[in-house]
């Protein structure tokens, strides 16, 4: 079985790889940097939910897999302050498709200030922390929980919910 990862990210890869090779031994895996659709800093529930949505579809038909696998983290702000958000899709060959969601780390303010004046979240948390590619190891979240809940972790977790649909199929119709 062939299941198709829209993204090269190292950390989007590992979830992804971690949560499928469990459930099916004999999968093979692609990597493909395929476009979002939207912002690169996608703000807000409905746009990350988008990107990831674009993302799987158009890596499962490219690949021609039997699963297309869309990851996007984002941001979200509410009367509380500002969050990360991250939103994965499983795009499959006969045209279901699964989403979870979740992942709301609250931002410090220092963070949330830069991405409203227009840095991507990643881009942000390096002017702060004074390093570089902070989103392809340990991102917000890492940093934030110092080390308790993973990036990989948890884009893992959405995955297995965006799983729901083909694990519990007579569920879903």
């Amino acid at each position: 079985m062939l299941v198709a990862i829209g993204s090269k990210n190292p950390i989007k890869v590992a979830a992804a790889e971690g949560v499928f090779k469990p459930l099916f031994p004999d999968v093979q895996f692609v990597h493909l940097e395929v476009p979002s659709g939207v912002r690169g800093q996608p703000w807000g529930d409905l746009e990350t939910r988008n990107g990831a949505i674009n993302r799987a579809r158009t890596v499962q038909q490219q690949a021609d897999a039997e699963f297309g696998v869309g990851l996007e983290g984002g941001v979200l702000e509410n009367e509380i302050g500002m969050f990360t958000c991250a939103w994965v899709a499983i795009a499959a060959r006969d045209g279901r498709i699964g989403i979870g969601g979740g992942n709301n780390v609250q931002l410090p303010e220092a963070v949330a200030a830069l991405v409203r004046d227009g840095l991507e979240l990643g881009e942000a948390m390096d002017k702060l922390f004074k390093t570089q590619g902070l989103k392809h190891r340990e991102g917000a979240i890492g940093t934030f929980t110092d080390g308790l809940v993973t990036r990989q972790d948890s884009f893992m977790f959405v995955l297995r919910l965006a799983l729901a649909p083909f694990r519990a199929a007579q569920w879903y119709g």
